[in-house]
Formats: C-alpha cells, structure tokens, sequence
C-alpha cells in the first residue's frame, strides 16, 4: 500500500518543478533577454510574480501532508480514506495553482485551498484515530 502514498507525493513534486520550470521560463527574457519583446519588456512579467509566490506556498501547507503520508506509512495506515485524501490534496494543490498562475480570483483560490486544508485535516484524523485507539 505504500506505492498508493508514493503516487500523489511523486504527483506533488511534479507539480512543483513543473512550478520551477514555469518560472524559469517567465524570468528568461528579464535574466538572459531570450524571448523579449522588441521593446525590451518580459511578456510574461505579469505572470512571474504569481508563479513565484505559488512556487513559494509548496513549502508551506503541503509539508504537513509529507509528514501525514509518512506517518501513516509508518502506522499501516494506507487504506482507502487515507488515499483518498491524498488525492484530493494533490488535485486541490493543481486547482490552487492553476487559480493562483492564471487569474486574480482570490475567493475562488481561498475557497480552493480550503479543500486542500481538509484534505491534509483528514489525514491527520486518520491518523490520530490510531494514535488514541492505540493508546
């Protein structure tokens, strides 16, 4: 059951260098001047600040959803709520980007990273569940 945790961890590092890949692209015309406009401006300027505080919220919330797929690795945990949710935070985590990257829609992101919160919340009931049934 463990290769059922592996996948949606493997599916959020993707996400995020899939996020250092889009930055780097958008940083390309201001770093070495590929891809500017014939004006001298970054087309993608608008779009590289989005992509950086993005890339930033990868290291914040979703460490708690590391910590969670391994602990209930450890405690054999890896039924299927426990899947689900995985899943679900790493389907939320691509809506949240894609919401964050292309649009200014701060409600429908919050609304977004709400479901990601749950997700990673009911991770940490499964597996304080078996921390109390096991005490």
């Amino acid at each position: 059951m463990l290769q059922q945790l592996i996948f949606p961890m493997l599916a959020h590092v993707l996400l995020t260098a899939s996020l250092y890949s889009l930055l780097t692209i958008a940083r390309a015309p201001a770093v070495w001047g590929i891809g500017r406009r014939s004006d001298g401006s970054n087309p993608f300027a608008r779009f590289e600040p989005r992509i950086s505080a993005n890339l930033s919220n990868q290291f914040e919330w979703p460490l708690l959803f590391y910590a969670a797929c391994i602990l209930l690795h450890l405690l054999g945990a890896t039924g299927r709520l426990s899947i689900y949710f995985a899943w679900l935070f790493v389907v939320g985590r691509v809506a949240h980007t894609c919401i964050q990257v292309f649009t200014a829609n701060v409600r429908l992101r919050g609304a977004v990273f709400t479901v990601n919160f749950l997700a990673v919340i009911g991770m940490w009931a499964v597996i304080l569940r078996l921390a109390l049934s096991a005490a």
